[in-house]
């Protein structure tokens, strides 16, 4: 018998399926996540073909994947705010301003690591 908490090929299959489906809700249904990934898919090569070794090439490709990831959350949070909430409420409010707080912070490390990183280059 499997132990209590085992992930055998079929759990980790399943989990990988969720993920792809949580990616095409994204693209399918927010705006915003559609655009990022549009920066993203310039960025990223972009951040591998500049950054001098590997730390550089870390910093410059992780940001807009974390963009990427708080955009999903962000939209899983107001998701169930509607879904739970569906009239206006301040609460329901803040949590979806927080997490629109969230990504914007993610951009602006975005635009902050590309440009420390690239501009002394370029100055």
């Amino acid at each position: 018998m499997a132990a209590s908490g085992f992930r055998g090929p079929r759990q980790i299959w399943n989990a990988f399926k969720w993920s792809m489906k949580g990616l095409q809700a994204g693209w399918r249904h927010e705006a915003s996540f559609r655009l990022e990934v549009c920066l993203a898919v310039v960025l990223v090569p972009l951040g591998l073909w500049l950054g001098n070794g590997p730390l550089e090439k870390i910093a410059l490709v992780l940001p807009p994947v974390l963009v990427l990831s708080a955009e999903l959350l962000n939209s899983a949070v107001e998701a169930v705010v509607d879904k739970v909430s569906p009239e206006f409420h301040e609460l329901a409010g803040r949590a979806k301003d927080m997490g629109s707080a969230a990504v914007f912070l993610l951009l602006a490390m975005t635009a902050l690591t590309w440009g420390l990183i690239l501009w002394p280059r370029w100055a």
